[in-house]
């Protein structure tokens, strides 16, 4: 297997002086804070699927729609054509723009009154959302040294999986709150439910975050716009990709199945401690969203130090090798975590199923680095987290509310979904990785091999 040489560095004496350390880190922070708020935004419809059920007459097929598809497939498809923006333009104000439009957008889930009417909210929030996390990696990269970009990069990384055990947290908490409000009635609007209230509640704080956002500097950018066309550049990425689709195959589907099981455990986990154990929403996304600051931040930096770790003992394809060993371990986990019948079992298995499903994160990203040529990298990272995320976000929720409404037909029946969806896919996911990793390695030496005849 051939791989095109490596193009070179752009003119180091063209390059703008580092921003001071002060400015990156705080503007890192601030990327942090907004996608702890997304992901806050995004995730809300979790804990609400009771009262949302109940006043609008949905199945739960329907919820997962509104939470996976209607969000999903403009998050991930808008994602490659913004990220060509923030090549071209001022990317601290996409952000804020991204910003507002999406906490309107979730405000607006409160003014729903039909399942259509919620449908367009989410899109909203999908559109919006989508301007956040290309612009902000392409900011990170030019805030930092290449030596320190790899910590600017994970303390973001790791806020997604922060932000997500928060808005459990934090959206637990507003619905404690907001419920004692009961239903209130508001000029020109008229009568709002709880639910309502707390879209309303959790979307409109982002809007003068928006502001906070404007006092983050945009960096100047260290290399140059490609010269070639869009359309050629991303004609070659896909012809590289096709001549190694064992290599970018097996990536791509074995990680989106690991996605798409931690993805549907997210969605559907506050809702099945409600139905089987009788939490209340607060209470379910306490439990949820400690479990999630613990095992999926620690399993995101496990899953990193443990691929170095596998590389540095001289195994090329250690950071594919995480993904077999998170499928693997997930299995027994998926199986059982939402089966037995004693709670506290139940959340111990929990944490080991989401910490099992977040280990490979990191590694998978790195991977893909790896065995990809430089120019090539932006595309392949894009259709990759295209793929991810339509996978996890879009079809995770599906396939459980399918199982549970056409399957089971009952409503108590959700753990056994989503037992039934994990212990589907983790097989799978560690086969195909496992599959894959003799050809990932013939795509490191190849790469590895190209690197010394240009340097």
């Amino acid at each position: 297997m051939s791989a095109p040489a490596r193009p070179a560095d752009d003119p180091a004496p063209a390059a703008p002086p580092w921003p001071s350390s002060g400015s990156a880190w705080y503007a890192v922070f601030v990327l942090t804070v907004i996608y702890i708020l997304a992901f806050i935004d995004r995730t809300i419809l979790s804990l609400l699927v009771g009262p949302i059920r109940a006043d609008l007459g949905l199945s739960d097929t329907q919820i997962s729609l509104l939470h996976g598809f209607a969000f999903a497939i403009f998050y991930t498809t808008l994602g490659i054509p913004i990220a060509l923006l923030a090549d071209r333009l001022n990317r601290r104000n996409i952000i804020a723009i991204g910003l507002v439009f999406w906490s309107l957008a979730t405000a607006a889930c409160g003014l729903a009154r039909t399942f259509g009417h919620l449908f367009l909210a989410r899109v909203g929030v999908g559109v919006g959302e989508a301007a956040l996390s290309p612009s902000a990696y392409s900011m990170i990269a030019d805030y930092f040294p290449p030596h320190r970009l790899s910590r600017a990069v994970a303390v973001y990384t790791v806020g997604a999986f922060a932000g997500a055990g928060l808005a459990f947290l934090i959206g637990g908490a507003v619905i404690g709150s907001v419920a004692s409000a009961g239903t209130v009635t508001w000029p020109i609007v008229g009568e709002l439910k709880s639910w309502q209230l707390v879209f309303i509640a959790v979307g409109l704080p982002g809007v003068p975050l928006a502001l906070w956002m404007l006092t983050v500097r945009e960096p100047a950018r260290r290399k140059a716009p490609d010269t070639g066309t869009l359309r050629a550049a991303l004609a070659e990425s896909l012809r590289y990709m096709r001549a190694n689709w064992q290599v970018y195959g097996s990536h791509f589907l074995g990680f989106s199945l690991i996605a798409l099981m931690f993805n549907a455990a997210t969605t559907w986990l506050p809702a099945y401690l409600m139905r089987v154990h009788g939490l209340t929403p607060a209470s379910s996304g306490l439990w949820i969203g400690s479990i999630l600051l613990v095992a999926g931040v620690s399993g995101v930096l496990v899953g990193g130090w443990l691929g170095d770790r596998l590389v540095a003992a001289g195994r090329s394809d250690g950071t594919m090798r995480v993904g077999v060993y998170s499928a693997i371990g997930a299995l027994p986990f998926a199986a059982s975590a939402t089966l037995v019948p004693s709670l506290p079992l139940s959340l111990a298995l929990t944490a080991g199923l989401l910490f099992t499903t977040t280990l490979p994160y990191g590694a998978a990203a790195a991977a893909l680095q790896v065995v990809t040529p430089g120019r090539m990298r932006a595309t392949a990272s894009a259709i990759y987290l295209c793929l991810l995320n339509l996978a996890g976000i879009g079809l995770g929720s599906v396939l459980v509310a399918l199982a549970t409404d056409r399957l089971f037909g009952d409503d108590l029946a959700v753990g056994k979904s989503l037992a039934l969806v994990g212990t589907i896919c983790a097989p799978i996911a560690a086969a195909v990785i496992l599959w894959g990793l003799p050809h990932f390695r013939r795509a490191v030496d190849s790469q590895r091999e190209a690197a010394a005849r240009t340097s």
